[in-house]
């Protein structure tokens, strides 16, 4: 391949990740459920009552390792920025490359790691980058339209990982993700956002 080819698909490239940006998050959100619905499981962002609702148990304090599970555009994961402390580290982990790209170059966080892959597979990877184990992992995946199997695979991993007195977090539109954490957890809360569109049903598993 000549160079001119090479950097006439760099431009390429820089032309389309500069067009993402300029639609901001909303625009990138509803072209990444259009490519993947299934996976996305939701039209509109989370609301803000939604974020703070699902994020106000966690003790921030003590949270040295917080996982994200399909952060999309970064709904969650800013505010989850905000409240970490200095030491602490966010992983994010989604399926989708125009989610993980859109994230790596517009947040600019040492404590930042986003990774394209299953979330399935979290256990080996919040081994690279060098943790045994999560103190919080919340989820906005649709769990009722994952891949047979994918679901159940992802409650499991995520159990073993939690260390004790932390939780798994999900925010749904149905109760697949609630049954699922039970089955894993001996401690289950529950609530209900109705200042979302639609009404979103929050759980938090408690590894006690």
């Amino acid at each position: 391949m000549q160079g001119s080819d090479i950097a006439a698909r760099r431009d390429k490239g820089n032309l389309a990740d500069r067009i993402t940006d300029a639609v901001g998050p909303a625009g990138v959100f509803f072209r990444g459920f259009l490519r993947n619905p299934r996976m996305v499981g939701a039209i509109f962002q989370s609301s803000r009552a939604t974020v703070d609702a699902m994020l106000e148990p966690v003790d921030w304090s003590r949270c040295k390792l917080f996982v994200e599970y399909g952060p999309g555009v970064g709904t969650f994961t800013r505010p989850v920025l905000e409240r970490l402390p200095r030491d602490g580290e966010l992983l994010v982990i989604d399926t989708n490359p125009l989610f993980t790209d859109y994230l790596r170059r517009n947040i600019r966080d040492s404590r930042f790691h986003a990774v394209l892959g299953s979330a399935a597979d979290v256990e080996s990877i919040i081994g690279m980058i060098g943790h045994e184990g999560a103190d919080y992992v919340l989820s906005g995946l649709p769990f009722s339209t994952l891949p047979e199997g994918v679901g159940p695979a992802i409650a499991a991993a995520t159990a073993r990982l939690v260390r004790p007195g932390g939780a798994f977090m999900t925010y749904q539109y149905s109760n697949s993700a609630r049954d699922l954490t039970a089955q894993h957890f001996p401690r289950v809360q529950t609530g209900v956002v109705k200042a979302n569109l639609p009404p979103c049903k929050l759980a938090w598993g408690w590894q006690d």
